[in-house]
């Protein structure tokens, strides 16, 4: 579907591209979000009549975003959670958690879209990570996961956690047995197969 963009939106456009978008992205994000409208020459019209409002609305949003920048910058973003002798969460620490912690520590309201997290945090450690307050603005931020505070504070002062080492050690003796038995299931099988 052919779509011109009412908005920046990053990896698409920028505002007043006309872009080939997949139907359903169109239909279901686009078009109900006020983000774009259908392609055609009333609609081309129509977006020319209010394309200095557009872009005008686009730099207040951006002149917003950078006002939070030192915020979101100086947030000590200290997250402690539950976690095994291997340094493994109970669960995990996903993007939603981030930008609620962030609403807590820098009273700046983002969304979990907004931050740009990727796959969620599943270890103790110090993650790297960028919240995207506008399209054009993206902040960097670490992110600091660990099971006490005190465990915090060496993660900030750069030291390097380590682990119980045995755990580790008798979980790569068992792998091998486990390795063995779906042998032993695929020959039961052939044998039933004859």
């Amino acid at each position: 579907m052919k779509v011109i963009l009412t908005e920046k939106i990053t990896r698409l456009g920028t505002i007043g591209d006309t872009v080939e978008v997949k139907t359903g992205y169109a239909r279901n994000y686009l078009l109900p979000n006020n983000k774009a409208l259908r392609w055609s020459r009333e609609n081309v019209a129509l977006f020319e009549a209010q394309k200095a409002e557009l872009q005008a609305r686009h730099e207040n949003a951006k002149k917003v975003a950078e006002s939070k920048v030192d915020a979101v910058k100086n947030a000590k973003m200290y997250m402690i959670r539950q976690a095994g002798d291997t340094g493994q969460l109970y669960g995990s620490v996903s993007s939603r958690d981030i930008a609620r912690e962030l609403k807590q520590v820098a009273n700046v309201d983002v969304s979990s879209a907004m931050v740009m997290l990727g796959a969620p945090i599943k270890s103790i450690g110090a993650f790297d990570t960028k919240i995207a307050l506008h399209p054009d603005v993206i902040v960097p931020i670490k992110v600091y996961v660990a099971r006490t505070s005190d465990e915090i504070e060496a993660l900030v002062a750069g030291k390097v956690l380590t682990f119980g080492t045995k755990k580790v050690e008798e979980d790569t003796k068992e792998e091998p047995a486990k390795d063995a038995e779906p042998e032993v299931a695929s020959e039961t099988k052939k044998t039933d197969a004859e």
